[in-house]
């Protein structure tokens, strides 16, 4: 039978011997492509360390080889590099593919929905737990990115998805659970769900602290256990050690050195300390004097729709995208605010661009400008098009105002949690602050899961609170 002969082409295709699991993940997932069934959906869960990468490169590889049709997506830039280097096969992001900017609108960054062209196509979905559906995003289609995706993809004729998760990494923002990685919520748009689940740690992965680690928080959140301190297994393992405040600042530069800056990154728990961070390391281990200079990394911290608006192939820059500073041109104090021009390069899609940013939001506290202060610069801009009687007239004028939609950024050596989510990096350092036990329950548990397996080399524990140990 074709479906048996196709199932071992996936596991020839394997890096390793498949584990039972694997087997059993891969019998369904044939059996779905095989049935041929409009109306139905897969969906794979796995932890960290289960072998959903293997898996999934094996298959790509395959249905490439069988001339069978594939788009890969996942939700962030990042998380799509990060896919697209696993699969040796193009990724996009969700947006990218399945929204487009209406022009005729006369408004800047209003997306609708596209209409699905492909046929007899299976979209890939990685990172799925970071898929939202709160209704929040109006910027695109109906603002539910669950609902448009599965509106777009079962538009399509003969076109179906394959979707992959990790339900202990955390929701999205303002969720309770990850929408996309919920049986009944995929069964609640008429679709027959299949699905699988991996568990089992590859053996490949066993002599690795950081999935160890993993390993027994997730258990802890399945049984429920998630009301006493986590305790991190550190002996024996090299690739999880614990460091001090005082090596702190050799031990990055370390990492600096030998992996580079775009492969390290310092994870915390709030905004405020990494503003903390990202001062430091500019300061201590980059030694810039300048408040900022070229080589700076830059996190978005707002979508932004403006710059990219005659690039081709990239319709936005996404809120979590990091971007590299490659010159510093001039600075203007103009409506209360500061601006810069700047030419930056996005490590998502390595691309140039000539952007304005906002200095204001460099140091705050905040995530990006206060709900006040944009409210004043909207104000402060909108004084200037006094000339124009109406008011669509002025908000068309702002639309297209290059100090109105400047940037939002923040130095990127130190992120949240987060925005760190989707993305993968050689080394990361982890401070976890201080913990009372208030902080923990699930929510914690599904923090410090996501951020331990950000790290692919080594994890850094930084001042290590003894509850932990």
């Amino acid at each position: 039978m074709i479906s048996k002969f196709f199932k071992e082409k996936i596991k020839e295709n394997f890096p390793f011997e498949p584990t039972q699991e694997q087997e059993i993940a891969l019998d369904k997932i044939v059996d779905f492509l095989f049935l041929q069934k409009e109306e139905s959906i897969f969906l794979l869960r796995g932890f960290a360390g289960t072998g959903k990468s293997s898996l999934l490169g094996a298959l790509v590889k395959t249905m490439t080889d069988f001339k069978q049709k594939t788009v890969l997506l996942a939700p962030t830039g990042r998380a799509a590099k990060v896919f697209s280097s696993y699969s040796n096969h193009p990724a996009f992001t969700i947006h990218k593919k399945i929204y487009r900017q209406q022009k005729y609108s006369g408004e800047l960054g209003n997306f609708g929905l596209m209409d699905n062209l492909h046929k007899d196509t299976l979209f890939i979905v990685d990172e799925a737990s970071m898929i939202s559906n709160n209704g929040l995003d109006s910027y695109f289609g109906t603002g539910r990115l669950l609902d448009d995706l599965i509106h777009f993809v079962y538009s399509g004729e003969n076109c179906r998805i394959l979707l992959i998760g990790d339900t202990a990494q955390l929701p999205p923002v303002g969720e309770e659970d990850s929408p996309a990685l919920q049986v009944s919520e995929l069964a609640g748009y008429g679709l027959e769900v299949h699905s699988a689940m991996l568990s089992q740690i590859v053996r490949q992965a066993e002599g690795s602290g950081i999935l160890r680690n993993a390993t027994a928080i997730r258990n802890a959140l399945t049984k429920g256990k998630t009301e006493a301190y986590p305790k991190l297994k550190l002996k024996n393992f090299a690739d999880i050690v614990k460091i001090s405040g005082e090596d702190l600042i050799d031990e990055i530069s370390s990492s600096y050195d030998k992996e580079g800056l775009e492969n390290t990154m310092i994870i915390s728990r709030s905004n405020k300390r990494c503003n903390i961070y990202n001062q430091g390391v500019r300061n201590r281990i980059l030694y810039r004097e300048e408040e900022l200079s070229p080589g700076d990394m830059l996190m978005i911290t707002k979508n932004n729709y403006y710059w990219t608006e005659n690039v081709e192939n990239v319709d936005f820059l996404a809120n979590g995208e990091i971007v590299e500073v490659l010159r510093v041109r001039r600075e203007q104090d103009l409506y209360g605010f500061r601006f810069c021009e700047v030419l930056i390069r996005s490590l998502d899609y390595d691309i140039e661009l000539e952007v304005k940013i906002l200095m204001d939001t460099l140091h705050s506290d905040a995530a990006g400008l206060t709900k006040e202060r944009s409210e004043e610069l909207f104000l402060n801009v909108l004084e200037d098009y006094a000339d124009i009687s109406t008011r669509a007239g002025k908000m068309k004028k702002l639309k297209v105002d290059p100090f109105y939609n400047a940037l939002q950024v923040k130095f990127a050596y130190a992120v949240t949690c987060h925005k760190a989510q989707g993305g993968e990096w050689r080394n990361v350092f982890l401070d976890l602050g201080y913990i009372s036990e208030e902080h923990l329950g699930i929510n914690f548990y599904r923090w410090l899961y996501t951020a331990i397996t950000r790290a692919s080399n080594k994890l850094y524990l930084v001042n290590l609170p003894d509850e932990f140990e």
